[in-house]
C-alpha cells in the first residue's frame, strides 16, 4: 500500500514512542544534591527552625509568611481593607469569629466559589498540603484544596498550614506527599517575564501569596 510522506513521518514518531524493552536505571544521587551549602545548616538538626527558614525564603520571592492564625490574618486583612472572600468550609468555624472589619462587622465569607462572580472575591482561604523551607514554596493538592479556583483566581490567596506540614527540602516534601491527580507548587505570587523580559506579578494566579501558620 503506497504511503505518503506524512504516513512515513507519523510511523517513525510512533516507533520512537514505543516502550523500551529495557529502561536505563535512574542515576544515583543524594537527596540533598540540590540544596545549597549556604542553606543546608538552617534546615537540618534538632534545633532547625523550619518556619523561620521558610519565612526567610518566602520573602525573597515576594511571598508573605504570617504567623498567628486567624487573629493575625484579621489584622492583615483590615490593613489591606479586604472585606469579601472565599473560605474553605472546613476552616470557617476557626476564622468566622476573628474576621471582622475595623467596625467589628463580620467579613463576607462564602464557602462556595461562584464562577459567575469571580471578580467579587478579594481573597481566598484554602488549606496547603505542605510547605518547603528550602525554597519558600507552598504545595497545594486536590485532596486538601476545597476549591482550586478559589486558590488561583482571587488576587490574594491565603494558604493555611501547620508546623507538621513544614518540610526542610523539596525532596522531603515529595517523599511525604500522597498520590494526588493535581499538585501545584507555589513559590511566591504568580509571575511572568514573557513580555520584553519585564517581571510582572499576579498574571496567571494570585498577586499576593500568604502562608498562614495556624499553630
Amino acid at each position: 500500500m503506497p504511503t505518503t510522506s506524512r504516513d512515513t513521518i507519523l510511523a517513525r514518531v510512533h516507533d520512537a514512542l514505543a516502550p523500551l524493552e529495557k529502561r536505563a536505571a535512574y542515576p544515583e544521587f543524594t537527596d540533598d544534591v540540590a540544596v545549597s551549602p549556604a542553606i543546608a545548616p538552617s534546615l537540618a538538626g534538632p534545633d532547625a527552625d523550619l518556619w523561620a527558614a521558610f519565612s526567610a525564603r518566602a520573602r525573597l520571592v515576594h511571598g508573605t509568611p504570617l504567623a498567628g492564625g486567624p487573629a493575625a490574618l484579621a489584622v492583615w486583612l483590615r490593613e489591606k481593607k479586604l472585606t469579601r472572600g472565599y473560605c474553605d468550609p472546613a476552616l470557617l468555624a476557626q476564622f468566622r469569629p476573628h474576621l471582622t472589619d475595623a467596625d467589628g462587622k463580620p467579613l463576607a465569607l462564602e464557602t462556595t466559589f461562584d464562577r459567575a462572580r469571580v471578580d467579587d472575591y478579594e481573597f481566598g482561604i484554602t488549606r496547603a498540603a505542605a510547605a518547603v523551607a528550602e525554597t519558600g514554596s507552598l504545595v497545594l493538592s486536590d485532596a486538601s484544596t476545597s476549591s482550586r479556583l478559589a486558590a488561583l483566581a482571587p488576587w490574594v490567596h491565603i494558604a493555611t498550614l501547620t508546623r507538621a506540614q513544614l518540610h526542610a527540602t523539596v525532596a522531603d516534601a515529595i517523599a511525604a506527599l500522597p498520590d494526588d491527580p493535581n499538585i501545584v507548587w507555589c513559590t511566591g505570587p504568580s509571575r511572568t517575564a514573557d513580555v520584553e523580559g519585564i517581571l510582572i506579578e499576579g498574571v496567571h494566579g494570585p498577586g499576593e501569596q500568604i502562608a498562614l501558620l495556624m499553630d
